[in-house]
């Protein structure tokens, strides 16, 4: 069964990382074209700028979570050993500091603040 497991987690660990980086891209360029629409458009530059970075921000939040389901998943089920662990460990933990500062950054609250509705 891990012959077949393997390389179907590795292939899957590869495509999710592909489409985590390709995201954070596609959304990086799509939110400085529509920037500079706007702009060209004479809008207001504050306004712009501010959703520009929000924009910015969410694309790397998803794409960072499809980075560390990537790792999780080639760790978990490619290459299982102490070590490895420990790489994961420290990704993870740097990625998600990464992901709690930019849920900051954008909202102005920490994620298990709730909306304050």
């Amino acid at each position: 069964m891990g012959h077949f497991v393997t390389p179907v987690a590795a292939w899957c660990a590869e495509i999710i990382e592909i489409l985590g980086v390709g995201l954070i891209t596609f959304m990086a360029l799509h939110a400085l074209v529509h920037a500079a629409l706007r702009l060209r458009r004479n809008e207001e530059k504050g306004i712009i700028f501010q959703e520009l970075r929000q924009a910015l921000g969410q694309g790397i939040l998803l794409g960072l979570e499809l980075l560390i389901a990537a790792d999780i998943i080639y760790t978990v089920a490619v290459d299982l050993t102490f070590e490895s662990i420990g790489v994961l460990a420290l990704v993870v933990l740097i990625r998600t500091f990464l992901s709690f500062t930019l849920e900051v950054e954008l909202t102005g609250r920490w994620p298990w603040q709730g909306n304050g509705d």
